[in-house]
């Protein structure tokens, strides 16, 4: 919809002065000429006491001459005076002012959930392995498994390095790490100006292109089809007591890491690869204007998504050590999810087909409930994908042969977000107020984070469609009700619970000191400590001796209690993944509320849903 400026009026009004001297200046004008005229010859007496009037009077009046006024010397006197008098007392009032403490309302205060938002992507900055950029500001860190893929004899993908560690330890997951920077991708696309705003636009965008060059090493990714992609590197697998160093198994510092770190290769991995398409098709609409890099990661999203859809199987199938970790339950959520992404970063309708196919949407389950119905996880995309979706309706209406699908899509998050609200009961609720989306397991708030996100982002796409609400069931609720949610959840993450404890570290003044965290548990005194000298760092009683600023730990549980125990990842471990969702919810939530977000840049690939009107016929002629 184009917006037009007011056509001025009229023009512009000049007054010309060159002929407008009053009857006053030409009467001054005439005195000064006889004046002139009369100094010419001597005056005598009577001629001078006619001009000049007595001369005691002369001695009483005073007059002081301007040139263009003549005003009594006392008046003139009065006047000068009290304006030296007003112009001291103006500035030693403005002196007083100036010199008094006051407060300034040029710039409202950040609000915490942008302090907050500075915090929790420090935590990437202390998680980047390889090579380390000169600007990193995290001083305990340093480079690290700089040789990883080239120490593997095994692997064909010799230059691994660079990455992110997934969590306390030094495995690179690329599963949920692919999710993580999705997830970061989908909220610069949203929030590019409240990233702007805090001032960490550059920095976010930095982050992803870390993730997004370490994820083109992982796979031949200049090639049009492949057949392998590597879905791990290092190992953390100690079941049956094995002693092998790894990962897991020992406990040191990432610079000091000196044993093997394998590279486990995956043929069949369908999960994994859809979702690294997702994360470099949505990379590629954050660096847009950056043609040829964007061009290289819709490449490679465009060969990651052919071989998931032509090499059938989840990445953790069988014995491997993902089904310990991070286990995938089915790979049709990231169906939909990565056809989703491909579908806006390049336009190509078949992308959109595809994700909008019933059969593929029913085996990824958007037609049924189930425990985890609505809950956006690494695991499961659906909800995410469904908000996605519901975006394409609400802006641009695509319509046959998409609407069905589409509406489908619609309705089923209009019932995620239902189930968020404290009258439902699809989810339990903690005495001090978290939604318990895992039913009470361990490490809640992970979960908690993405639905926040989910939340706000949902009803910023409902404000920026005009629509002031949805419906659950005969009730309306405006879209107030989704940021409030997502406010209860994330004030509750950093402090505002029972125990008044922050779970964003270094985030207020009493937050996890105990972190599950090898580097930071590790002080740097150029002391190398090995697989087992670390032990004792990671059995102490003693806090972290480096503080792993903006790591959201694993959360509280069921009862609101929580363990500040480096030993217990199930309460102080930070992932990857986890910190993403905050990221993303912090952003949301940041700011004033009318910034909204950017409806247009997630389309900027998409064609015209319908075709351009034929021009008008030309006018006829007889």
């Amino acid at each position: 919809m184009s917006m037009y400026g007011r056509d001025p009026w009229g023009g512009p009004l000049e007054i010309n002065a060159a002929d407008s001297a009053t009857d006053d200046d030409r009467s001054r004008n005439l005195q000064d000429f006889d004046r002139a005229a009369m100094s010419s010859r001597p005056l005598d007496e009577t001629q001078q006491s006619w001009l000049l009037g007595p001369s005691g009077e002369q001695k009483k009046k005073k007059y002081v001459d301007l040139g263009c006024i003549i005003v009594s010397r006392k008046i003139f006197v009065w006047t000068v005076g009290s304006l030296l008098v007003a112009g001291f007392l103006a500035g030693f009032i403005t002196l007083i002012v100036k010199t008094v403490p006051r407060h300034h309302h040029g710039h409202a205060p950040p609000d915490n959930y942008t302090l907050a938002l500075h915090k929790a992507l420090m935590f990437f900055n202390a998680q980047r392995s390889g090579k380390l950029p000169k600007h990193n500001n995290v001083s305990w860190r340093g480079n690290s498994c700089t040789r990883d893929g080239d120490s593997d004899s095994g692997s064909i993908f010799k230059d691994l390095a660079g990455g992110f560690y997934d969590a306390g330890d030094a495995i690179k997951f690329n599963f949920p790490a692919s999710f993580a920077m999705t997830m970061l991708s989908w909220s610069v696309i949203e929030y590019s100006a409240k990233y702007e705003a805090a001032g960490e636009l550059n920095h976010v965008k930095e982050i992803i292109k870390w993730g997004s060059d370490y994820f083109l090493k992982t796979f031949n990714h200049t090639a049009d089809s492949i057949d392998r992609l590597v879905a791990q590197v290092g190992s953390g697998d100690t079941s049956g007591g094995s002693t092998t160093p790894n990962d897991h198994y020992c406990w040191m510092r990432p610079e000091d890491i000196d044993y093997k770190r394998p590279v486990t290769l995956c043929s069949s991995c369908s999960d994994l690869a859809a979702e690294m398409a997702a994360a470099l098709a949505a990379a590629s609409i954050v660096f847009k204007d950056n043609k040829a890099y964007s061009q290289k990661l819709v490449h490679g999203a465009k060969t990651l998504f052919r071989f998931s859809r032509e090499q059938r199987g989840r990445y953790s199938a069988g014995s491997s050590e993902a089904s310990i970790f991070y286990n995938s339950t089915s790979y049709w959520d990231e169906f939909v999810w990565g056809g989703a992404w491909l579908y806006y970063a390049t336009g190509n309708n078949s992308y959109l087909q595809l994700a909008t196919t019933p059969g593929i949407a029913k085996h990824a389950g958007a037609f049924w409930g189930g425990p985890d119905y609505g809950v956006l996880s690494w695991d499961n995309k659906l909800a995410g994908a469904q908000v996605l979706l519901s975006r394409l309706r609400l802006f641009l209406s695509p319509g046959y042969p998409y609407e069905e699908i589409l509406r489908t899509f619609h309705n089923q998050t209009s019932i995620i977000m239902c189930s968020y609200l404290p009258i439902f009961t699809s989810f339990n609720r903690t005495k001090g107020g978290l939604i318990q989306l895992n039913h009470g397991r361990p490490q809640p708030l992970q979960y908690v984070v993405n639905a926040a996100f989910l939340a706000t982002l949902y009803s910023d796409y409902l404000d920026a469609a005009d629509t002031p609400g949805w419906y659950c069931g005969p009730n309306f609720y405006s879209t107030d009700v989704l940021r409030d949610f997502a406010k209860t959840q994330i004030d509750y993450i950093l402090g505002k619970n029972p125990r008044k404890m922050s779970y964003v570290v270094g985030f207020g003044n009493h937050y996890p000191k105990h972190v599950h965290h090898r580097g930071a548990s590790i002080p740097k005194n150029k002391i190398r400590y090995n697989c087992k000298g670390g032990w004792k760092w990671r059995d102490t009683s003693k806090p972290n001796p480096n503080t792993i600023v903006g790591a959201m730990v694993a959360g509280p549980d069921k009862h609101d209690g929580f363990h500040d125990v480096r030993t217990n990842y199930n309460y102080t471990e930070p992932t990857l993944a986890g910190n993403a969702g905050l990221v993303g919810a912090l952003v949301a939530l940041s700011g004033e509320k009318g910034t909204g977000i950017d409806k247009n840049t997630l389309f900027s690939a998409v064609p015209p849903m319908f075709p351009t009107p034929p021009p008008p016929p030309a006018p006829w002629k007889p």
